[in-house]
């Protein structure tokens, strides 16, 4: 896959989930964990895993990429592809620990893709794009995360 066809694919996806939750976060919403993740029966932790792993993917991964490309324009273009390799190929793998096979099929592709950049002008296109996407999918498993029970852990008055 090219870049600009990755870039089409991001865009399409995230135009896909733009007013529409993806149904693998729905499933997972609903206490659907077919990979049975989750400790004592219990799927909470799944979803704040889920939540944890698409915040720090778009707010620090794929947003420090795209820092380092454009505020750097010297910047080595294989240090950065192995690092995307390495921690972001572990995201990937993880989202479908998480239930979210179809995130971790982007994820991979983006990796993919990302290591074939020939540029780091093309890194930083295919980067916002797959910003542009995993912000949305961050906003929908943030959605179904459980926020009411925060309310049995107030703070006490230092």
């Amino acid at each position: 896959m090219t870049v600009d066809e990755a870039i089409a694919l991001f865009d399409a996806q995230r135009e896909k989930i733009w007013f529409e939750q993806p149904a693998e976060i729905a499933a997972l919403g609903r206490g659907e964990v077919p990979r049975g993740t989750g400790a004592r029966g219990q799927y909470l932790s799944t979803i704040i895993f889920a939540e944890g792993e698409t915040r720090t993917l778009a707010d620090e991964m794929l947003w420090g990429l795209i820092r380092v490309g454009e505020d750097n324009p010297t910047a080595d273009l294989k240090t950065l592809q192995l690092l995307i390799k390495e921690i972001m190929g572990y995201k990937a793998n993880f989202f479908d620990f998480v239930s979210l096979p179809d995130a971790a099929r982007m994820l991979h592709t983006y990796v993919e893709v990302a290591g074939e950049c020939e540029t780091l002008s093309d890194l930083v296109r295919l980067s916002h794009s797959a910003l542009s996407w995993a912000n949305r999918l961050h906003m929908w498993v943030d959605f179904i995360l459980p926020w009411g029970l925060g309310d049995g852990f107030r703070r006490v008055k230092a």
